[in-house]
């Protein structure tokens, strides 16, 4: 009756006479909407309504009852339920709540339509970012880009400065020539000139041959000094001559060899601090800062965290040959909630093990990392979290995490099949197809 009352050409109408029956369907298909009754046979209208709540807290869910009562109407509703009606059910009132909610399940369709097209506008030169702060830098690179021959770069770890150094090479006129990187502390202090600007034969121990540094590489191109901060004070000196003359001169060499080399310097580090530190020369700070880019961290600009989220997940997708459509709700509130001091990389990461972790079509807080799971978990059970936390020591291939992560779930629901699913967020006949592909 209820199917035939609801129907509409662009609404697909699933049923269940089984509170189980109706789980799986719901763990399968992902309903926007879910109608239960209260009072059925193996499991109340309340557990379904938990169970729901547990696995996607955006279904909405509406109870109907014949016992109804003002206590269990409230109680339904903290617990998450969209409605509460009382039996015999008004055809009329129920198509008109129902109407309602499909409208606002479009709308959220439609919203996430326009997501999709921001991310793809908000995108620049492999940055994703829509906040003032990032759109004050997206400018401010393409209007150093064409003109600069150093630049300085800062910003906190994992912030993404090497995406600009790369921008500004690409948007300059020497975007055509190489792109060179050297990560400064990396280098051992000793083999830092020869590194720079090269050395010829027998110029120290071990210099068999005449080298081309770094410098003469990047002819025609531009060089990223990541981390300058740690950069030896006596080849800072070298440094700044390079800059000031364009001309470099190899380790045990008397002839000075012109460059055309632009260079962006990058660091995490408080120069000025450094500075009155004698760790770092005044007269090379104020020539690389003659322009500098200031990037911002992920806790100033969180309003970009769900674009980049969305960019992620299908970058990672992708790589791993998933389809993922995104993050559920409570999931998006822990992330939102986190505080990041690994900036984008921290949430890459994040993204990037979620992504290979999930096994259905949504990344969920059981699929993140075990670190994220502490402090107070939003609606999930410890079946899930205790899986999850297991999942960081799973390696190998996909083939063998997906096996190990069903393993795991079997075992902890004691041989269970529907509450292994319900836990691995999988429909029942999707676990029996995996347990006989990993002959389990």
């Amino acid at each position: 009756m209820l199917s035939s009352a609801l129907a509409q050409s662009d609404l697909e109408i699933l049923t269940a006479s089984d509170p189980e029956d109706g789980l799986d369907l719901v763990h399968s298909r992902r309903p926007q909407i879910v109608l239960t009754d209260l009072i059925m046979p193996k499991m109340s209208g309340m557990e379904v309504l938990d169970r729901i709540m547990e696995f996607d807290p955006a279904t909405e869910v509406i109870l109907m009852t014949a016992h109804y009562s003002t206590e269990s109407a409230v109680e339904a509703i903290k617990k998450g339920a969209a409605d509460y009606l009382n039996k015999p059910v008004s055809i009329a009132a129920l198509r008109e709540k129902i109407g309602v909610v499909v409208e606002i399940a479009r709308k959220r369709q439609h919203a996430s339509r326009l997501e999709d097209e921001l991310t793809a506008s908000a995108a620049f030169e492999g940055m994703v970012g829509n906040s003032p702060t990032m759109w004050d830098m997206f400018s401010r690179i393409r209007r150093v880009a064409p003109h600069y021959r150093a630049v300085l770069v800062t910003g906190e770890t994992g912030t993404g400065k090497d995406l600009v150094a790369q921008a500004l090479h690409r948007l300059s006129p020497a975007g055509q020539g190489r792109y060179v990187v050297l990560n400064c502390s990396a280098v051992v202090e000793t083999l830092f000139e020869s590194e720079l600007f090269g050395h010829v034969r027998g110029s120290f121990t071990g210099a068999s041959t005449d080298k081309a540094g770094l410098f003469e590489h990047a002819h025609g191109g531009t060089l990223f000094l990541d981390e300058i901060g740690d950069m030896p004070l006596a080849t800072q000196a070298k440094l700044l001559r390079v800059l000031q003359n364009q001309e470099i001169q190899r380790v045990g060499s008397l002839t000075a060899r012109k460059v055309d080399v632009r260079v962006v310097a990058a660091t995490n580090h408080n120069l000025r601090a450094a500075i009155a530190d004698k760790r770092f020369r005044e007269d090379l700070y104020y020539r690389l800062s003659m322009v500098e880019i200031q990037v911002p961290s992920l806790e100033e600009r969180k309003e970009d965290l769900p674009l980049l989220e969305r960019h992620l997940i299908a970058k990672f997708a992708s790589q791993y040959g998933k389809e993922i459509r995104g993050l559920t709700r409570r999931a998006q509130i822990r992330l939102a909630l986190h505080s990041w001091p690994g900036n984008v990389r921290e949430l890459e990461n994040v993204i990037g093990h979620a992504c290979m972790m999930t096994l259905g079509d949504t990344i969920d807080i059981p699929d993140l990392p075990p670190y994220l799971l502490t402090g107070g978990q939003i609606g999930s059970n410890p079946g899930e979290i205790a899986i999850a936390a297991e999942a960081e020591s799973v390696t190998g291939t996909l083939e063998e995490q997906e096996r190990a992560l069903i393993l795991r779930a079997m075992q902890a629901a004691d041989g269970n099949q529907s509450q292994a699913a319900r836990t691995l967020r999988i429909g029942r006949d999707a676990l029996r197809y995996k347990l006989k592909k990993h002959n389990l």
